[in-house]
């Protein structure tokens, strides 16, 4: 018996070492598709400002007008980062503060009704574009991206972080 639960840890462990391989692609994927995503609603949001603009000045939000060239912005450039791996972890925190914003001003009673009705909290725009962020923030931007092109720590369990010179012995 115990032979048995042996080779099933064996294969489990196996098993899960060669699933572990496609983390960095899945990853590129999301940031590609999402990041792609952000860009075209940056877009549009820079090509419509007035309607933004009115639009959250009905949310009643603060500088209407900056605000809506800010979002704007974050969306178009964040989604170019996102999709590149640039500095990612950096934007999808932005991005995730950003759509968590966007549930509550904007989405406030699909935001509420995470629990009593999930199909209108899932339905939500903001919500694809949070999990999209959550995934690269909680787990980095995968190998195939230019922070590991360009040796930008990415924080991922056993990356190697450059050691400051002053540390150094003399």
């Amino acid at each position: 018996m115990n032979n048995l639960i042996a080779k099933l840890k064996q294969l489990y462990a196996r098993f899960f070492d060669r699933v572990s391989y496609l983390r960095s692609p899945f990853l590129l994927l999301v940031r590609l598709y999402w990041g792609w995503q952000l860009v075209e609603s940056g877009w549009g949001k820079l090509h419509h400002l007035d309607k933004v603009t009115d639009f959250f000045t009905s949310l009643n939000l603060p500088m209407p007008a900056q605000t809506a060239l800010a979002i704007s912005c974050l969306e178009f450039f964040g989604g170019i980062f996102l999709a590149l791996g640039l500095v990612s972890r950096l934007t999808a925190f932005v991005l995730t503060i950003n759509m968590l914003v966007a549930y509550i001003t904007a989405d406030r009673e699909a935001l509420f009704s995470i629990f009593s009705d999930p199909d209108k909290f899932y339905a939500a725009a903001p919500y694809t574009f949070l999990i999209a962020s959550l995934l690269v923030l909680i787990f980095g931007p995968g190998r195939l991206a230019l922070d590991s092109l360009l040796g930008i720590s990415t924080g991922a369990p056993g990356e190697r972080r450059a050691t400051p010179t002053s540390n150094l012995p003399s």
